[in-house]
């Protein structure tokens, strides 16, 4: 499960043979949730209400770059970091 970013305590992944639709994992601590790319809605899982916030604007600017990996993983090749929310 490759990691594709992390910032303020935040681990993001996406893993290799994944079901649509496109998502990324968002880690915190013992908390999990899985984003769909497309929507930018959590769709399992839950996160705090802050660190929801944050995984949400990152992938909101990094949207195109999420489905670029996402192709990247359904190809069984490596994706690519994306820049940590700044």
């Amino acid at each position: 499960m490759p990691t594709i970013s992390t910032f303020y305590g935040i681990i993001i992944q996406m893993y290799w043979n994944e079901h649509a639709p496109p998502h990324f994992h968002a880690i915190y601590g013992a908390a999990k949730a899985t984003v769909d790319i497309n929507t930018l809605v959590i769709c399992e899982g839950r996160l705090p209400k802050r660190i929801t916030q944050l995984v949400l604007q990152w992938a909101k600017l990094h949207q195109a770059e999420l489905l670029e990996d996402w192709g990247l993983c359904l190809a069984k090749e490596h994706p690519k970091s994306i820049d940590p929310l700044a």
